[in-house]
């Protein structure tokens, strides 16, 4: 190895380092604040307590929302080829990169009280800000284009000739998609779905405009952090140590090794 080569992985090393620094100093920092010994009851308190059941409700119900209806969607965006896709795939991923606080802005001015859905709502009795179903939707608005953009790229990936092939051995396009797609692209859905869920757990600008911060409605754990900063900063703190555990979980899970390994070569037993 001459002289040059180990200055540039030396280089490399370096910036590594600093990286990992700076992203792992202030979680340190955060797990350090409090002593574990404090943690169960501060973790035990009534507010803390409300939040996180509202939170993983509300995360539940915007989950299922967004894999029953996104997960078909992103396979027709996906191998489909029709008119308008490029810009179909940049408005999916336009509340990616929206702030918060316009994300929050845009939901009130679609199903507000007099918004561009909201006044014909409240007509059949629906009032959706600040309430629990505004805490969905805000969840379900910033958290699903995570996972649609994960999951059109792992059906984007599959191989075409498997599809055609179970076609050709007589499978209907919902086998095709059933037996054949949702197997091969499982892990690309499943890493999808961990992005978003993280995303979503921590939602906060978009749920705080549109949904409020209504203790045991609408106050979910990152409200709550907000909240407890000025009232106990160490309740805030562990809080934050419980959205850590959450999100850190649900990003192993999208670590974990394959879910399936399928050949689809031939139908199964009795047909498709």
């Amino acid at each position: 190895m001459n002289t040059r080569t180990r200055l540039f992985r030396g280089v490399l090393t370096l910036a590594l380092v600093i990286t990992l620094l700076f992203l792992l100093i202030p979680i340190a920092a955060l797990l350090l604040q409090v002593p574990v010994r404090e943690l169960p009851a501060l973790l035990r308190e009534t507010a803390v307590t409300s939040a996180l059941l509202v939170s993983l409700k509300t995360s539940l119900i915007a989950n299922v929302l967004f894999l029953a209806i996104g997960t078909p969607a992103a396979y027709l965006m996906a191998l489909g080829r029709f008119r308008g896709r490029p810009l179909l795939l940049t408005l999916i991923e336009l509340p990616l990169v929206l702030p918060p606080a316009v994300a929050g802005i845009a939901l009130l001015t679609a199903f507000g009280a007099f918004g561009l859905l909201g006044s014909t709502l409240a007509q059949f009795g629906v009032v959706l800000p600040f309430t629990q179903a505004a805490v969905v939707i805000a969840v379900t608005f910033v958290a699903a284009p995570f996972y649609l953009r994960a999951a059109i790229a792992g059906f984007s990936a599959l191989d075409r000739n498997q599809l055609d092939a179970a076609r050709d051995l007589g499978a209907s396009e919902a086998v095709v998609f059933r037996r054949i797609a949702l197997p091969l692209a499982a892990d690309a859905l499943r890493a999808g779905w961990a992005m978003a869920f993280a995303r979503g757990i921590g939602e906060f600008g978009a749920t705080l405009l549109f949904a409020g911060s209504v203790a045991s409605l609408t106050e979910t754990l990152p409200l709550a952090v907000y909240a407890q900063l000025d009232v106990d900063f160490n309740s805030a703190v562990a809080v934050s140590i419980l959205l850590l555990a959450i999100s850190g979980g649900v990003l192993l899970v999208a670590k974990l090794p394959p879910l399936w390994s399928l050949t689809p070569t031939s139908p199964p037993v009795g047909g498709w």
